[in-house]
């Protein structure tokens, strides 16, 4: 006759799966409310019940946590680390450069529906965070000048990217949705360069 533990799958602790799903349950309403600056490990395992230790067993950093948060497939640090070696002044091309190519891509299928369900969900704190502490910890501090227009010049690229994400995946405006990628950073990054570092009304 076999065992209750013969009959467990070997290395897999009974529960596993209801305590992966109760972490990424709490860090999802966290991340919502108070973002990804805001939120800790410590008070995401605080909230799931769970030892720190264990929160960083399933999900690694506080960034992978997130990405399975928004249910992206890639750590977004990965996303934007290309641009951390971009001058400032080419900037507002090679973003859409390396975000399009991943909005297109199997894996930004993804990430556009879970976009689809934040705009229209009581979540969207999430992609506010997103837009807000991601992009800005690569960009805004590098365009912040004059001191204090980083983050209003990081919103403004913001609201050109969703509208773009909006009338390509959600929308499908047609021909905007069949746009070459490299046509549409060619209109827009000249744009995108004014929000980063040209003179604006502050």
């Amino acid at each position: 006759m076999t065992s209750e533990a013969e009959r467990r799958r070997p290395g897999r602790p009974a529960g596993a799966s209801d305590t992966r799903e109760r972490i990424l349950t709490s860090a999802r309403g966290l991340f919502a409310q108070n973002g990804i600056d805001k939120t800790s490990i410590r008070a995401v395992a605080a909230a799931a019940g769970v030892d720190p230790a264990l929160v960083h067993h399933y999900y690694g950093t506080k960034e992978q946590l997130f990405a399975a948060a928004i249910h992206v497939p890639i750590d977004p640090m990965e996303i934007l680390r290309p641009l951390r070696d971009t001058p400032v002044e080419n900037l507002g091309y090679t973003l859409p450069c390396v975000l399009l190519p991943l909005w297109d891509s199997e894996i930004g299928k993804g990430f556009i529906a879970t976009i689809r369900s934040l705009l229209a969900g009581s979540e969207v704190g999430l992609l506010r965070s997103f837009l807000q502490e991601v992009i800005a910890v690569e960009v805004g501090a590098r365009v912040d000048n004059p001191p204090g227009s980083g983050l209003i010049r990081v919103q403004f690229v913001a609201s050109q990217l969703v509208g773009v994400v909006v009338a390509r995946y959600i929308i499908e405006l047609d021909p905007f949705k069949s746009l070459p990628v490299e046509q549409i950073a060619e209109t827009i990054g000249p744009n995108l360069q004014r929000y980063l570092t040209g003179d604006l009304p502050f």
